[in-house]
């Protein structure tokens, strides 16, 4: 076997990047809860005491912390007056829970795969699945917190405007489901947009659907939004005016049947809003970060999830366009189409007609 030293000194620099980043998350999300990235946003230049003092954490840590920031490009240093400064283009990424570029939250949920990582290795070899329920609570708090500034950010200034008259009902009053709603993130910016209109939020994991009862209330939402425990089969409300399946279609065993079901608990002419992870339909179209992070998630989280359950299709959360309309199609609807998307999602939406 020959083997070119050169493309092997490449490949463990790559590595060696890799290990690094992943130390480094660590270190990013003991940042983020200590706050110490929103101390440092728009403060400008500061010194490690400056920080430690504003945060009432201990010099000689904070330190190294700011030394590991500036080799991994997060922060900026000047060796002349001993100083480090948050760029302000690193603030939506790092320092700002509302910026639909917050992305510290994905490390909570990074935390979760080494947490599980023996239940992982052991579904490998068993072919089993994870429940969603039996993953570390770290998932959890992890997704709500990624996808929700997406969702303040997309949901009704965009996506829910580029479906077909959608807008126009919720205006007037409409009956619309979130199947699979979590938390209620997505759930609640809506009901807070259209206060005329219905909300349910369904989610098979009842210590969710007790934290989304707590969001509601916390945000004064008592009249128009209702969440319920209950499997994608299973809830019984039906006439929807609109069914939302918010990233979680992939995760379900039975992908078709949750379909089926909410053909069936739809209105003659309600709509299907389908939001799921960005990706192209093929892996070959899927060589990048982003996928190669989703690809993660589907492995340790997605993949399982589904395989817990009944059927354990596996759609997976790199299922693409294409692969997510045939589901809709075999399921009784007539039409799919892509309306909107972002750098880390596609929106789907499907009619009867």
């Amino acid at each position: 076997m020959s083997i070119d030293m050169n493309k092997v000194e490449q490949f463990a620099g790559q590595v060696v990047g890799d290990i690094a980043a992943t130390f480094s998350g660590v270190m990013t999300n003991i940042g983020h809860k200590l706050g110490l990235y929103k101390a440092m946003a728009g403060a400008g230049a500061m010194t490690p005491a400056m920080l430690a003092e504003k945060t009432s954490t201990h010099e000689a840590y904070v330190r190294e912390w700011l030394n590991n920031q500036t080799a991994g490009g997060y922060v900026t240093f000047d060796p002349e007056s001993v100083t480090y400064t948050l760029p302000d283009e690193h603030v939506p990424i790092l320092a700002d829970d509302d910026s639909p570029v917050f992305l510290v939250p994905a490390l909570d949920v990074a935390s979760s795969l080494w947490l599980d990582e023996e239940k992982i290795t052991s579904v490998f070899r068993s072919g089993d699945g994870i429940a969603w329920s039996d993953h570390h609570h770290h998932l959890f708090c992890g997704s709500e917190a990624l996808f929700r500034p997406g969702y303040k950010a997309h949901l009704t200034s965009n996506w829910i405007k580029s479906l077909d008259g959608v807008d126009e009902k919720l205006k007037a009053g409409a009956k619309v489901a979130d199947v699979g709603c979590g938390h209620g993130a997505s759930t609640i910016v809506l009901a807070q947009e259209y206060p005329d209109s219905t909300f349910y939020g369904f989610d098979s994991h009842a210590e969710s659907i007790d934290i989304a009862r707590q969001r509601a209330a916390e945000a004064g939402l008592n009249g128009n939004i209702h969440f319920s425990v209950a499997k994608a089969k299973d809830y019984a409300e039906e006439d929807f005016d609109l069914i939302c399946f918010m990233d979680c279609l992939h995760d379900m065993g039975d992908p078709v049947g949750a379909a089926k079901h909410a053909r069936n608990r739809l209105s003659a002419d309600g709509t299907i809003m389908l939001v799921e992870p960005a990706a192209a339909d093929s892996v070959n179209d899927n060589i990048n970060p982003v996928s190669r992070l989703y690809y993660a998630a589907s492995t340790a989280v997605c993949t399982p999830c589904s395989l817990s359950q009944e059927v354990g299709l596996a759609l997976g959360a790199q299922a693409g366009e294409k692969r997510l309309s045939e589901i809709m199609l075999e399921a009784g609807f007539a039409t799919t189409r892509r309306v909107a998307e972002t750098p880390f999602n596609i929106v789907l939406e499907t009619r009867l007609a």
